[in-house]
C-alpha cells in the first residue's frame, strides 16, 4: 500500500536527484555555451527541462499536499518547508533569471544563476533527508 510518508519520499527523491543534476550537470554545460551559440542552446535547454520541471513539481505539489492532509510529522513539515525554499527560489530567482537569459548571454546573470541553483540543490537535499527521517 502506498501511503503519504513512501509517496512523499518518492518525489523528494526524484526532485533531489533532478536538481543535483542540474546544478553539477546542466548548469555548468550551459554555463559553457559560447555567446554567439547562447541563443540556440538556452531555448534548447528551456523546451527539455520544462516538461520534467512541471512533473517533478507537480509530483511534490500533490504528495506534499497528501501529506499535509494525512496529518504529518514534524519532519514531513521539515520536508515541505525546504522544498517551499526550492520553490520559491525557482520562482523568484531562477525562472525570471532564465527569462532574462533567454533574450541574450549575461555572464552576470549566468553567474548569479548558477549561485541561486545551489540554493535550490541544498533545500532539496534537506528535504529529501527530512522525508527519509520521517518515513523511518
Amino acid at each position: 500500500m502506498i501511503t503519504s510518508e513512501s509517496a512523499l519520499l518518492a518525489s523528494t527523491a526524484a526532485h533531489f536527484g533532478f536538481q543535483a543534476t542540474v546544478t553539477a550537470v546542466v548548469y555548468p554545460a550551459l554555463a559553457k555555451v559560447p555567446a554567439a551559440q547562447w541563443p540556440v542552446a538556452h531555448q534548447a535547454h528551456s523546451r527539455a527541462i520544462t516538461r520534467l520541471v512541471v512533473i517533478i513539481y507537480g509530483a511534490l505539489v500533490s504528495t506534499g499536499a497528501w501529506a499535509l492532509w494525512s496529518g504529518p510529522s514534524a519532519w514531513t513539515l521539515v520536508a515541505l518547508a525546504a522544498t517551499a525554499v526550492a520553490f520559491t527560489v525557482t520562482a523568484v530567482a531562477a525562472a525570471p533569471a532564465h527569462a532574462r537569459l533567454g533574450a541574450r548571454h549575461d555572464p552576470d546573470r549566468i553567474a548569479a544563476l548558477l549561485r541561486v541553483d545551489r540554493i535550490r540543490a541544498a533545500a532539496s537535499a534537506v528535504a529529501l533527508v527530512a522525508t527519509v527521517a520521517a518515513f523511518w
